[in-house]
């Protein structure tokens, strides 16, 4: 059988194509080394292999300086076209261009951040990355898993004490306080909340995982207790709830003035002193260089600074 003939691509080598894209571009050997940092003499012992390589001349000297040859003038276009395409190849950890990307990214959010964040997280991504796709997740009990095993690639999340978790990384985004919501109208709306008139209320508890949280704790710790009326999991039904009965809320005030202004409540100062609430975001060891990832994480930290900064 014949022996396969060797490319030209395997007979040149490759550390001499930025040589020759410097000489064909500066048409001159000592700019050409000054280009691309070669004494001028490694300069021109690269031409000369180059025009042994392309049996070429490639440039020519002529009373107006050197010109290219015809061969010249056909490989400066294509070689420095591939130099480009090869950098921006060996660069493509460090390079995404969100307006041509097509990917989807799988977040993992609660109802709160669903309600406060997305719709101005999506409008940017609509206007900056229109390929780029989301698949909204509600928020994992295990987010170590989640995010090792790559069903989600971040996790918006909310807790007054985040705790460190074996290569996820975190990013604080901003910090909420308690309020108190009550339907327009209602008797303790008139004046305002007292400790111990918030005990005798019925109170409606967000409780996605059952329990009780850091009220019922704090109340306990002064002597108090309060009743708690209705369990709900689902953010989103509560305001509603709320709205239509005597029952109050206590919950985070971007959430509660969200509702506020769509829904006959009122909000409240709450009568008790609690640790402000902590939105952050937490991805995986493994996406931390990966630049779609950084461009998204870098585009979460803008919404939420905005959402967060003085009108």
């Amino acid at each position: 059988m014949a022996k396969a003939k060797r490319s030209q691509i395997h007979e040149l080598d490759l550390n001499l194509l930025g040589v020759l894209d410097a000489l064909l571009a500066e048409r001159s050997v000592t700019r050409a080394a000054d280009r691309i940092g070669l004494s001028q003499p490694a300069a021109s012992h690269a031409l000369r292999r180059l025009r042994e390589h392309f049996g070429d001349p490639l440039l020519v000297k002529t009373a107006r300086g050197m010109v290219l040859t015809e061969r010249g003038r056909e490989l400066a276009g294509p070689i420095h076209e591939l130099l480009q395409q090869l950098d921006l190849t060996l660069r493509g950890a460090r390079v995404f261009d969100a307006r041509r990307a097509k990917r989807t990214f799988a977040i993992a959010m609660t109802d709160y951040l669903g309600v406060i964040l997305l719709p101005s997280l999506y409008a940017r991504i609509a206007r900056e990355a229109p390929a780029i796709d989301l698949r909204i997740a509600s928020i994992v009990p295990d987010i170590e898993t989640a995010l090792e095993t790559e069903k989600i690639d971040l996790v918006l999340t909310m807790a007054s004490n985040a705790r460190d978790l074996s290569g996820v990384r975190q990013q604080r985004l901003f910090e909420d306080r308690y309020v108190c919501v009550m339907r327009r109208g209602h008797r303790a709306a008139a004046r305002p909340l007292a400790l111990d008139t918030y005990c005798t209320l019925d109170h409606v508890l967000i409780a996605p995982r059952g329990g009780r949280g850091v009220v019922d704790r704090e109340l306990a710790a002064r002597g108090f207790a309060r009743r708690v009326a209705v369990h709900v999991s689902h953010w989103s039904a509560a305001p509603h709830l709320v709205a239509a009965s005597e029952l109050v809320l206590t919950v985070v005030d971007r959430f509660a003035r969200a509702y506020a202004s769509i829904l006959p409540l009122e909000v409240a100062e709450l009568p008790l002193q609690l640790p402000p609430i902590a939105c952050s975001q937490r991805w995986h060891e493994r996406s931390q260089h990966d630049a779609g990832h950084a461009w998204l994480r870098a585009l979460v930290a803008r919404v939420a600074a905005e959402l967060t900064s003085p009108a």
